[in-house]
């Protein structure tokens, strides 16, 4: 089909576009529905195939093969108008409340108003500065790692201070399930009240209670679009404390194979870095992007496009939970996460998405990167489809070669604030643990 496509510069994040099908084109779609009703229906007194256009016309109603050769017509030629603009449209193209039909003999001329991400501006189009953690692996991430090792072998033994329960404490308790809390229930229950999995009003239930103490505790639960009543009878019946092993070269030998400290700490720093080889890349582009994004002068998204990202992205969490062999009611259970909360954070994520992707949009634009004909080539064949040129010409045809560009061009942006950035190397776990002991008076 060879269309004709004329646009008004993007207003208020609409293109205003005027699309033409030339006559013979519209005839062949016309003919095409003529032959597709006649191999569809059977028309007394004539082989499948082979009605004439007046019987077709009689039984079925011209005006509906030609509405019907209209839709296929504009199908067709609707993708070729955002591969010819170049656009990546946010919502469905208005045509308008008249609609139009095809004429035999006659172009097709329409004008529609397609909504597009806005075109913005930043306060700075200058590499951002970030931190970083260095690559070589640091004491304080070593010792961290040693740590987290050492607690897979931690023993609990009962507390002996007579005190009250306080957040984080391992308990053993009986709980009766009275309503809604099977999975609570339970006699000599040890329950971690730093596991995310238990309900946080269950948690803030136990915190003060002391030793032979009885409670029941309520609270409600969202579940399906309602409320439900969930009550438990909890009898404390002891804290526990944590007691972790002394680390000396004899524990090393027996409990993680290597004859001293220092050959296992030699093993976790290697395996640090190898880890850091890896993630550190795609850390550095995390950061370049969340900070580019600040720079967005842009106030407020329109919906349009940010719903376009929160389907996105609702759509890769949904991908990687069936990977993952989970529906997203397993993996909301599995958590204790209401669904209400779970969307709400995903609309955070996809609004922050859209700011950065707009972001990146306008650096493209400022550093006139393009997407070539080879950066395409070179992105299907990443992909590693089984027909480089097939795939290009059915993305094309259906109208997400754009998509593909506006995705290439990101891409260098990335690269480019990756190259650029101002990186300043700090030991963000040595930080973390020093402002944690300074918050906990040590």
């Amino acid at each position: 089909m060879n269309i004709t496509v004329t646009a008004e510069r993007p207003q208020n994040d609409q293109v205003v576009a005027t699309l033409t099908v030339p006559a013979a084109d519209v005839d062949k779609a016309i003919a095409q529905t003529y032959r597709d009703i006649a191999q569809k229906y059977a028309f007394q007194g004539f082989r499948r195939g082979r009605a004439p256009r007046p019987v077709i016309d009689s039984m079925v109603g011209r005006s509906s093969v030609l509405a019907q050769a209209t839709e296929d017509v504009m199908n067709e030629a609707q993708p070729l108008m955002f591969e010819e603009l170049d656009i990546v449209p946010v919502d469905r193209p208005n045509y308008g409340d008249d609609p139009v039909t095809v004429v035999e003999h006659e172009d097709l001329t329409v004008t529609c108003t397609v909504s597009v991400p806005p075109t913005c501006e930043l306060d700075s189009y200058d590499a951002p500065a970030i931190n970083m953690p260095p690559q070589e692996a640091t004491e304080a991430e070593i010792d961290m790692q040693v740590e987290q090792l050492l607690s897979y072998h931690v023993s609990y033994e009962d507390e002996t201070e007579d005190r009250a329960v306080v957040a984080g404490d391992v308990i053993v308790a009986d709980v009766q399930n009275k309503e809604g809390a099977p999975e609570l229930a339970g006699t000599d229950r040890q329950l971690g009240l730093s596991n995310a999995y238990l309900p946080s009003e269950f948690v803030d239930g136990i915190v003060g209670m002391t030793k032979g103490q009885t409670k029941d505790i309520e609270w409600t639960r969202a579940h399906d679009d309602h409320e439900h009543h969930v009550a438990v009878t909890v009898t404390l019946k002891g804290i526990k404390k944590s007691v972790t092993p002394e680390l000396d070269d004899e524990f090393a030998k027996k409990s993680f194979g290597f004859d001293t400290v220092a050959e296992l700490r030699d093993a976790v720093k290697e395996e640090i870095e190898g880890d850091k080889k890896n993630s550190l890349p795609g850390l550095k582009e995390d950061r370049v992007v969340e900070e580019i994004g600040k720079h967005l002068t842009l106030e407020e998204v329109p919906e349009a496009y940010q719903n376009q990202v929160f389907s996105e992205l609702a759509n890769e969490v949904l991908g990687q939970l069936q990977r993952q062999g989970m529906s997203l009611d397993m993996y909301l259970a599995a958590r204790q996460i209401k669904s209400e909360d779970f969307l709400a954070d995903l609309h955070e994520q996809a609004a922050e998405r859209a700011r950065q992707s707009l972001a990146l949009d306008a650096l493209a634009a400022k550093l006139e990167l393009k997407a070539t004909e080879e950066d395409v080539r070179a992105e299907f064949e990443r992909a590693g489809v089984d027909d480089v040129d097939a795939s290009i010409d059915e993305f094309t045809k259906s109208g997400q070669m754009p998509a593909i560009r506006e995705s290439i061009r990101r891409t260098k942006a990335v690269k480019w604030l990756s190259e650029n950035a101002t990186v300043t190397e700090v030991d963000e776990i040595a930080e973390a643990r020093a402002k944690k002991d300074e918050e906990s008076g040590e």
